[in-house]
């Protein structure tokens, strides 16, 4: 029985017209991504062709994207490079999906993950950036902040866990700190994942119904869509504060996670000449439309 690999390869002989050659070579390209391991189970679960396609189109990608963050971890830790990520957001941003992807291949030795719980009674009389200062990256390391000292700049003061007087202080302090940090090596980069309203409210119904992400939500989670107003207004206030020529805001839109996740991998590639990137197979540059640096006019979470 002829298989549809035996009749394309047929059909494709007996062409001369240029255009009909590249439509069957695109077939066979289609038919290749469905035809592994992953398309077959995807196809077995009854999605769509075009979901499939996409989807392990994106795994494709990602996979490549991961290749070069290897590249850069060994330039990290052999170079004894210093390096911090920290990723903010609004809840079900996205944050933590986008560093599963980060560290997914990563060497567990030569990289952190930084999630804090709130602050103990004998941490909330330190001084503020104590607890985070322990977490910086060490030579040869890269750290990644699942949310920061930036609490204090939106979550705290919307829910009056900290004081105006806190607050203020915190503002004029954090640039100055930045600066110090970057001043001494540590190179840093500051995410912000941002969704708009009606995604949020998408993705707090899903965490709802399932089971896998129920734990995800927190009392803080239920009240994020009546007080999106509020967040907006400190939120605005911090980038407009703390936007640095050398601590910028970087501003990833997450209303698609799959993109954000590719974007911001590129991004972060995109900053550090490391060693192996000029023989990279896969674009390294971030598309501007999904990640771009935060501007005061432009940016708008609806």
């Amino acid at each position: 029985m002829k298989t549809i690999y035996n009749i394309i390869n047929e059909l494709e002989k007996s062409l001369e017209n240029e255009e009909s050659i590249i439509f069957l070579e695109n077939i066979k390209a289609e038919l290749d991504l469905i035809n592994s391991s992953r398309g077959l189970t995807k196809l077995f679960s009854k999605q769509k062709i075009s979901k499939i396609r996409k989807d392990i189109m994106y795994e494709r990608e990602l996979e490549q994207l991961q290749v070069e963050l290897i590249k850069l971890q060994n330039y990290i830790y052999e170079e004894n490079k210093r390096m911090m990520i920290i990723f903010e957001g609004r809840d079900a941003a996205g944050k933590g999906g986008a560093i599963k992807r980060f560290i997914q291949y990563l060497n567990p030795r030569k990289f952190r993950v930084v999630a804090l719980q709130k602050p103990t009674e004998i941490e909330k009389g330190q001084f503020y950036f104590q607890r985070y200062f322990s977490h910086l990256p060490n030579a040869g390391e890269i750290v990644f902040f699942d949310r920061s000292w930036y609490n204090r700049a939106i979550v705290e003061p919307v829910f009056n866990f900290c004081t105006k007087e806190q607050y203020d202080k915190f503002m004029k302090e954090v640039p100055e700190i930045e600066h110090s940090l970057v001043d001494d090596g540590i190179i840093m980069i500051k995410f912000w994942f941002s969704i708009n309203k009606d995604t949020q409210k998408f993705r707090f119904k899903e965490r709802l119904t399932n089971p896998l992400k129920h734990w995800k939500l927190s009392p803080i989670d239920e009240q994020a869509q009546a007080m999106w107003d509020e967040i907006t207004v400190y939120k605005e206030e911090m980038m407009s504060r703390t936007h640095t020529s050398f601590a910028p805001w970087i501003i990833v839109d997450s209303n698609d996670k799959k993109r954000a996740r590719l974007e911001a991998i590129r991004y972060i590639l995109s900053q550090v000449e490391y060693t192996g990137k000029s023989e990279a197979t896969i674009n390294l540059h971030h598309d501007p439309e999904v990640v771009e640096r935060y501007h005061r006019k432009s940016h708008h979470e609806n």
